[in-house]
């Protein structure tokens, strides 16, 4: 109850009652999946497989901050766009988000939890992961820990530092900045443009980011590149909204370099 009263601020109006977009039949396809997290919460999950012959990796999916949580990537034909291609699919709430239950502000230990859940379905695959806004931001700390499980990854509109995001909002940023002297090692460990110097186990990385992107900005991926210690491109489009690519007029050359980046992150870890 503590951590909820804390997040209210913050994120308070996107944990709401998760409502699954899927039909009936459409649920037939997907395997619920339940995790444990080191941020308390407990994880629900939806797990699919590709709908090609073969699959080449699993892809675990970081929703923004959104109240259909794991529902924007389905709403959004991400899900369908990897199945497509060959890619297994594992989306996911994050803790006190959709159907997860409530912990800490730790998100990050909820990426790491289902990243090795992903790993556990389907041992022989290696797992990457696309992470948009919250689940890009986070991501970044989850990979600055050796016990991630993932070997690439697309880190989509994520903020430098929380203060650069929520200076916007009077309270929440008071707010911040109470919780950061209560609590100044942690503040430290999350200060996003840190921990990606300290990025473990990834091959490369793909950065995107929009210049109309009314709350992110380009100059931040710019930085995250400058920082990054693994082999990292950044990708920008000229006119999407905030998490929006896929609904705006980039949106094919934005499944294409989705698609293109996956297939040859996956042919790089199979060459000796």
């Amino acid at each position: 109850m503590l951590f909820k009263i804390i997040k209210w601020p913050f994120v308070g109006t996107y944990m709401v009652k998760w409502q699954s977009p899927l039909t009936e039949l459409e649920k037939r396809d997907w395997q619920p999946i339940t995790v444990k997290s080191k941020s308390g919460g407990t994880i629900q999950g939806l797990f699919a497989a590709a709908r090609t012959e073969t699959a080449k990796a699993t892809i675990v999916l970081g929703h923004p901050m959104k109240k259909e949580a794991k529902g924007y990537f389905l709403k959004n034909g991400y899900t369908d766009l990897l199945r497509d291609n060959g890619f297994h699919t594992l989306i996911f709430d994050f803790n006190g988000f959709g159907e997860s239950t409530n912990g800490s502000f730790s998100y990050f230990e909820d990426i790491i939890a289902i990243g090795q859940e992903a790993k556990l379905i389907i041992p022989h695959l290696p797992v990457g992961y696309h992470g948009i806004s919250l689940g890009a931001q986070w991501s970044i700390v989850a990979f600055a820990d050796s016990k991630h499980p993932y070997e690439f990854a697309i880190v989509e509109s994520a903020v430098t530092t929380p203060e650069e995001f929520w200076f916007r909002y009077p309270f929440a940023y008071k707010m911040l900045k109470v919780l950061n002297c209560l609590m100044p090692r942690y503040a430290r460990k999350i200060r996003v443009i840190d921990r990606i110097k300290d990025a473990k186990n990834l091959k490369s990385l793909l950065l995107i980011y929009s210049y109309a992107d009314e709350l992110v900005s380009v100059e931040m991926g710019e930085r995250f590149k400058r920082n990054s210690p693994v082999p990292t491109e950044l990708w920008t489009v000229e006119s999407a909204d905030h998490v929006l690519i896929m609904k705006s007029p980039h949106r094919e050359a934005y499944k294409r370099k989705i698609i293109s980046y996956f297939n040859k992150a996956v042919e790089s870890i199979k060459q000796p």
